[in-house]
């Protein structure tokens, strides 16, 4: 979860989450990554050496520069094609803002206070979890941005059943690996679903992103994504994208679609554009969430909204799907998805 919440977490530079450990609550849930892992170049095994990690493929880059570790965590990136550069991850944990990984900062705190919890993603996370206990013995999930636990999917972390492998590119207490969603470190096929929240804008090419989610997913595995429509800048340099509920069910073109919608409908987008209208006159982003706050009646309001307008200015749109081998969708079929969710929105 990319965040631009303050007040970043100390990590442990001598804990290593590859291996399980006893003292964190959530290693329940982990086995040895090393399994299911390779080199995001060439899809090589990968292993430590010293005080980095290598790829085993004699002729690969990787085997001889190597790959850094930051606060335990070995960063599996293709430095060559990412936007990332390895000297941020020697010097530190890779983070180019300052972050809340806990969620439990005052900014944080505030800005959901203002802004509102993710209430839609809380349903889709327990719809996914209910789809997973149903299909698989100990299902494996994948959290991309996952450096702080997004909002609506606390049940995920809390199921000693569901073994979560979080992501990120940075180090957190809530990742086991740092990794860069262009080229993921995992084999193919190894995952049971995959959540990507809040992410999909900060990507250069979300396309890119969408289809290694569906190599590293199982044939018949699920991804939940909610990512911004109607928002503005907010990760800086690392902030490119954003979608319309039909160019959302565009870049999944690759999955049945369970259900997709808003999050946060005109309400929640009109306090967005309220907060950086301040931002413009020089107002600092706490501050002008304050000055905002007398006015989150306007999300409170939405539920009142005319819902196909109501999602035409959403704030943000979601989406759950099943990972399939066709392509669900065709380019003829986009007019007319779009009309068949007016309709039903009407």
């Amino acid at each position: 979860m990319l965040s631009n919440a303050s007040t970043a977490d100390r990590l442990d530079p001598d804990h290593s989450p590859i291996d399980s450990d006893p003292n964190c609550p959530a290693d329940r849930q982990r086995t040895d990554l090393r399994t299911i892992l390779c080199c995001p170049r060439c899809h090589g095994a990968v292993e430590p050496a010293g005080a980095r990690w290598v790829c085993r493929e004699v002729t690969c880059l990787y085997a001889t520069v190597g790959f850094p570790v930051t606060q335990g965590q070995p960063v599996l990136v293709d430095f060559e094609t990412s936007i990332f550069d390895r000297a941020s991850y020697e010097a530190g944990r890779g983070s180019v803002l300052p972050r809340d990984d806990s969620g439990r900062g005052l900014r944080t705190m505030l800005r959901r206070a203002v802004l509102g919890h993710n209430t839609e993603a809380a349903r889709m996370c327990d719809m996914l979890l209910h789809h997973l206990r149903r299909e698989a013995t100990r299902p494996r999930v994948l959290v991309l941005g996952g450096g702080a636990i997004g909002s609506g999917i606390t049940a995920l972390y809390e199921d000693p059943s569901i073994e979560v492998v979080g992501t990120d590119v940075y180090a957190s207490v809530n990742t086991q690996l740092v990794a860069d969603g262009h080229a993921l470190p995992f084999q193919d096929g190894v995952f049971d679903a995959v959540i990507v929240q809040a992410v999909l804008e900060h990507v250069l090419e979300p396309q890119a992103v969408v289809n290694e989610i569906h190599r590293v997913l199982h044939p018949e595995g699920l991804v939940y994504a909610d990512t911004p429509f109607m928002q503005q800048v907010h990760e800086a340099a690392f902030d490119f994208t954003r979608f319309t509920r039909s160019g959302h069910r565009w870049l999944f073109r690759r999955f049945d679609e369970i259900e997709s919608g808003t999050v946060g409908g005109a309400g929640t987008a009109l306090l967005w554009s309220m907060r950086y209208y301040l931002r413009a006159f020089g107002v600092r982003n706490p501050v002008a969430t304050i000055c905002v706050a007398p006015f989150f009646g306007l999300r409170w309001l939405e539920r009142f909204a005319r819902a196909a307008p109501n999602a035409d200015a959403a704030s943000g749109h979601y989406f759950l799907g099943r990972r399939s081998d066709r392509q669900s969708v065709q380019p003829k079929d986009m007019v007319t998805y779009y009309d068949r969710q007016t309709q039903a929105r009407a």
